[in-house]
């Protein structure tokens, strides 16, 4: 399905609006980013991956680590359109062999991510992608997985980022942080 029919050079603003609002999910008071309307578009989700994947074509990493969920399809797609490899970064229990963890602090509670400990080798140039840069929380956690790992975390990249929710103003990291869009 390819979704409606927009011009073939469709900017920010064209696939921006298809993200939707969804009120008091995943529980009261939060107001979620819905991106799956951008993912359902074909020309919407060329557009967001290829402003997503713009800031690194001059030096593109070894490979992308995309965090669960919604990072895996756009980390899959970018790593694509870059060229290069995919790392799943996931929840807990989901990885079939040993793994290295990291527990970290959300909005509205507490996870852990894990991903595979021989997923990249040594030194590896990796960038980190999800899909909603929030108080930014996940991608210290993943930066920081990552880097035990062994990876060398070139920069993170996020399709949105709640700029009122001053995430950015967290990142104490050298990588550079860049955001599609920022709302």
């Amino acid at each position: 399905m390819r979704g409606p029919s927009r011009p073939r050079n469709a900017n920010v603003s064209d696939w921006s609006r298809l993200i939707r609002d969804v009120p008091d999910f995943p529980k009261p008071g939060i107001v979620f980013k819905d991106i799956t309307p951008v993912l359902a578009d074909a020309v919407a989700f060329a557009a967001a991956i290829a402003a997503m994947a713009a800031p690194w074509r001059e030096a593109p990493p070894d490979a992308v680590a995309g965090v669960e969920s919604r990072g895996f399809i756009l980390g899959a797609a970018l790593a694509r359109a870059l060229g290069c490899g995919f790392v799943p970064v996931r929840k807990p229990g989901k990885l079939p062999a040993r793994t290295l963890a990291q527990d970290y602090r959300l909005e509205y509670g507490s996870d852990r991510l894990e991903v595979h400990v021989d997923a990249l080798p040594p030194g590896a140039r990796v960038l980190v992608v999800d899909d909603v840069l929030a108080t930014g929380g996940t991608l210290r956690a993943a930066t920081a997985l990552l880097r035990r790992q062994g990876a060398q975390v070139v920069g993170a990249d996020v399709l949105v980022e709640l700029a009122f929710l001053r995430g950015r103003e967290r990142w104490d990291d050298p990588a550079p942080l860049r955001a599609a869009l920022a709302l």
